[in-house]
């Protein structure tokens, strides 16, 4: 086999050309599924505004700098974002408990609720997908996922 052929078949059969075209893949499904997310708690709500609804969820509440420093986008997108959330009734600003001048956002019960109602969901749609999977071939997949997303940190 001439080099050429044999450069070829490597690229062919190479784990991190493999593994860059499933991830493109992957992330576009997962765009797909944010914005059927999105739609899922309010047929208003944008991508964005799903994961600022998500964020403030496992975080309890934060203040706009900390959402916009999370999303690493400016402080004017996440305060549109939140403009139209607290629009819908999904979100609501409170005096921060440590700063008076400051406020915390968080998700109001209705916000919550729509939230676990689209997760829910999606886990049911995951559940489907992946029914005919082991148990741990699934276990084994997230804990691979989240070795990699790990590598971000």
């Amino acid at each position: 086999m001439s080099d050429r052929h044999r450069d070829l078949a490597a690229d062919h059969h190479d784990p991190a050309a493999d593994l860059e075209q499933e991830l493109a893949v992957l992330l576009r499904r997962a765009r797909a599924m944010s914005i059927q997310l999105a739609r899922e708690v309010h047929p208003d709500l944008e991508p964005g505004a799903y994961l600022l609804l998500a964020r403030l969820a496992s975080t309890g509440g934060a203040r706009l700098t900390e959402l916009a420093a999370f999303l690493g986008v400016g402080k004017p997108t996440v305060s549109r974002q939140l403009s139209v959330l607290q629009r819908l009734g999904l979100v609501e600003r409170v005096p921060d408990p440590q700063d008076a001048r400051a406020q915390t956002i968080r998700n109001t019960t209705e916000g919550a609720r729509r939230l676990a109602a689209a997760r829910d969901g999606r886990r049911t749609r995951f559940r489907e997908l992946l029914g005919g999977w082991p148990t741990a071939e699934v276990a084994q997949l997230a804990d691979l996922l989240r070795r990699f997303n790990e590598l971000g940190d």
